[in-house]
This record gives C-alpha cells, sequence and structure tokens, in this order.
C-alpha cells in the first residue's frame, strides 16, 4: 500500500469562475489560478502524485508554461493517475477535505464524488468529500481563498482486502 495527502490554497476574487471538483459553481467570487484553479481535482491529482513519490503538481505541470493555461483540471488527474497505472496500483479510496466560508457546497458534493469516481475509475463508495469552514478566522473564513486536502490510499493492481 502508499499513501498520498496534498494541500491547496487558491485566492478567491470577483469576475472569476468557481469550478470545483468538475463542478462549476455560481457564487459572487471565484478561484483564481492558472489553469481553471480547480484546486479540489489539484490536490487530487497531487495526493496521487505524492503516493508514489513522484513529486509535486508544480513539477510536473508548472505555471510558467503557457501550455497549462486554462488547462482543466481534471487533464492533471488524468495524467497523474496513468502514473499510478503504469506503477501497477489501483486506488483503494481517496478522503478530500474542502476548507471554505461560502458558498455553502452540500448539494454539489456527490457530483464532485461521481466526477472524482470517473477519473479514478472506482466506485463512488471509494470517494469522500467533506467540508467545513474556519468559523471567520484567516483567509479562509474571511472569503479571501479556498484550501483543499487530499489522502489517497493506493494498492498493488490484483491485492484484494478483506
Amino acid at each position: 500500500m502508499r499513501i498520498g495527502h496534498s494541500v491547496d490554497v487558491h485566492k478567491l476574487e470577483p469576475k472569476e469562475d468557481f469550478i470545483l471538483g468538475g463542478v462549476k459553481i455560481e457564487h459572487y467570487k471565484g478561484i483564481v489560478g492558472h489553469s481553471d484553479a480547480d484546486c479540489l481535482l489539484h490536490s487530487v491529482a497531487e495526493s496521487l502524485l505524492g503516493a508514489l513519490a513522484l513529486g509535486d503538481l508544480g513539477s510536473l505541470f508548472p505555471d510558467t508554461n503557457d501550455a497549462f493555461k486554462n488547462q482543466n483540471s481534471s487533464y492533471f488527474v488524468e495524467k497523474a493517475f496513468e502514473k499510478v497505472k503504469e506503477k501497477g496500483y489501483k486506488v483503494s479510496n481517496i478522503d478530500c477535505m474542502i476548507c471554505l466560508e461560502t458558498p455553502k457546497i452540500r448539494r454539489y458534493i456527490d457530483s464532485m464524488r461521481k466526477n472524482i469516481a470517473a477519473l479514478l475509475n472506482v466506485h463512488i463508495s471509494q470517494v469522500s468529500i467533506k467540508a467545513t469552514t474556519y468559523e471567520g478566522v484567516g483567509p479562509i473564513g474571511t472569503e479571501q481563498a479556498i484550501e483543499t486536502h487530499s489522502t489517497v490510499l493506493l494498492r498493488k493492481a490484483g491485492v484484494k482486502f478483506l
């Protein structure tokens, strides 16, 4: 088994798209970034890379490379998952946390889980997404930023757990 964890933080600003877990959410602020800024998918991709000690997202897909400008973040997950398969692993489960004051995202979580499950070729029951606020404290709590965490457990392909 291999475990990977990642954290991603992005600024929130007006007039930007708010895409999270592959779901577009209407909000007065959006997520700022070089790609589509889907920080949930960024942390998912980087947790996959981390589990295999393959570096971070920035070293593989640098924001200095215009080829990744406005890139759909599912691309990064797909590329990281290809590396997982190349190394002979499968995703056992992934657990994600979204730290965000607003918007409230409960109604979007199942769509995000479905998107991530499809990208990782797993059942939706293997994808957990939770959300929390910072109770008005710091840049997350004052709606200046969003933070996501992802932890993935990989297992060798062909190995079954009881």
